[in-house]
């Protein structure tokens, strides 16, 4: 179909099947509260918790600030990301008599290329936008978090609001910016898919692996994983 064979076809199945089950594993599955991710959240909840009992928030803007620093870098590198990748469609004869010089690679129509260089844009593309909303809601919550009432004040229905509004913006534009990163990582996996159907197979169990170890059994997640933290 297209030009595609059928173990190409079932490459991509599971690479698509990989990143639709990682992120329900990650963010919906019953073990999303043991991810590296969802402690996270815990940690951001309990950082504007503290922010509230402070005078002077200047040091938490400057996180904040350091946050949206990060997040607009990924969003810069996604459109870099994109521009080479299409430039791929300027060389393409050149590319594919390339590759089809490459031992154990097999050898690929231009059609077939372009459709898999479109492809790799589509994920930079999708991962631009993930990237753009985080840093528009970090956007936010700087504002949020600049409109918490004085930590002395004795409305505590009304702080407790701003702090629930605080939390929620913060985490959702780090849930963004994980999806962000997770396209990027994906990405790699999609890299070998221009080397072969097996490479691509290859390619995305071995990052699917690594980013499962990162949310379960990395060096991070052990840092939680002592009696006195939820």
């Amino acid at each position: 179909m297209f030009g595609f064979s059928n173990l190409d076809l079932t490459a991509l199945a599971f690479f698509t099947l990989s990143w639709l089950g990682y992120h329900y594993v990650v963010e919906m599955g019953p073990y999303a509260a043991r991810t590296l991710n969802m402690r996270m959240n815990l940690r951001r909840a309990r950082w504007i918790r503290q922010a509230a009992t402070r005078e002077v928030r200047i040091v938490d803007t400057q996180v904040m600030n350091g946050l949206q620093n990060g997040t607009a870098f990924f969003a810069s590198t996604s459109l870099i990301a994109i521009g080479g990748t299409l430039a791929l469609l300027n060389s393409t004869d050149r590319v594919v008599a390339i590759f089809s010089d490459l031992p154990l690679v097999p050898p690929t129509s231009r059609a077939v290329w372009e459709m898999k260089v479109i492809g790799l844009a589509g994920i930079f593309g999708y991962a631009f936008f993930k990237f753009a909303w985080s840093y528009r809601l970090f956007n936010y919550c700087v504002i949020l978090l600049g409109a918490l009432p004085p930590f002395d004040g004795d409305d505590e229905k009304a702080m407790a609001g701003a702090v629930h509004e605080t939390t929620e913006m913060n985490i959702a534009a780090g849930r963004h910016f994980n999806r962000g990163q997770r396209a990027f990582f994906f990405a790699l996996a999609y890299l070998g898919w221009f080397l072969g159907p097996i490479t691509f197979l290859a390619f995305t169990g071995a990052v699917l692996v690594a980013m499962y170890r990162r949310q379960f059994a990395s060096d991070a997640t052990r840092v939680f994983n002592h009696p006195s933290q939820p």
